[in-house]
């Protein structure tokens, strides 16, 4: 019998309309659609932006839950789960469909996931199908450029390490941070060290229907939703 493909779909930054023509095409054509799920039952960022698209009636829609947690052994034997959960539809000669917010290349769930089904299914085809990452959509909806010319840009997950930040900052003309919100007071005081407040914009869940661009200079203290970018444009 045939093996099911396994696909990592990306659904964009958050509004249903960037999602590509051929990511469209496979939630229409797999008769599965897998989405992390959160452990109370809310829906997943990935799933709100796809549900426009699909008819639950007419899919298999398998939760899976990936939890917030740094204890390994947890973490691991729920992963274990997901994958025995996708792999008994795989056997079944389904496709399945994992979708993710932004690129599944690009600090994606997707990307451990696919790495467990090489490493215990390496028979199970995979495919990934590109989508727009938020680092695309937040200079698009900011009206920021990132790159010109010879100009050099990067995205960075920020860290607790501000001379490393510094150096990041000080080397590229335009620096996207992601997972931002942990060190946002922070980063605002380097930022503004280096006089370059001006110069950085502050946006969540962007392009969303709950999109918030922030002001930059009332931004200190504020308990910033994970899917919030830093983007500083020298």
């Amino acid at each position: 019998m045939r093996i099911g493909t396994l696909y990592g779909l990306g659904v964009g930054p958050g509004d249903p309309e960037l999602i590509t023509v051929k990511a469209f095409r496979k939630l229409q054509e797999s008769p599965v659609i897998a989405y992390p799920k959160k452990l109370r039952g809310s829906k997943s960022y990935a799933h709100r932006i796809i549900e426009v698209y699909i008819n639950p009636a007419e899919k298999e829609m398998l939760g899976l839950v990936f939890p917030m947690t740094k204890d390994e052994a947890t973490l691991h034997a729920e992963w274990l789960k997901s994958v025995d959960a996708i792999y008994s539809y795989l056997i079944q000669g389904k496709d399945v469909a994992f979708v993710t917010e932004g690129d599944p290349m690009l600090f994606s769930t997707f990307i451990h996931m696919m790495n467990l089904f090489q490493a215990m299914h390496p028979d199970v085809p995979i495919e990934t199908v590109a989508g727009i990452s938020s680092f695309n959509g937040s200079a698009n909806r900011l009206g920021v450029a990132l790159a010109n010319g010879d100009d050099h840009v990067a995205m960075v997950p920020a860290t607790e390490n501000m001379e490393e930040m510094r150096r990041v900052i000080e080397s590229h003309d335009a620096i996207v941070f992601i997972k931002v919100a942990k060190v946002l007071d922070e980063m605002l005081d380097l930022l503004d060290e280096m006089k370059l407040l001006k110069n950085t914009h502050v946006v969540t869940k962007v392009t969303s229907d709950e999109e918030v661009i922030w002001n930059v200079n009332e931004l200190r203290g504020t308990d910033l939703n994970y899917l919030s970018c830093m983007v500083v444009r020298k």
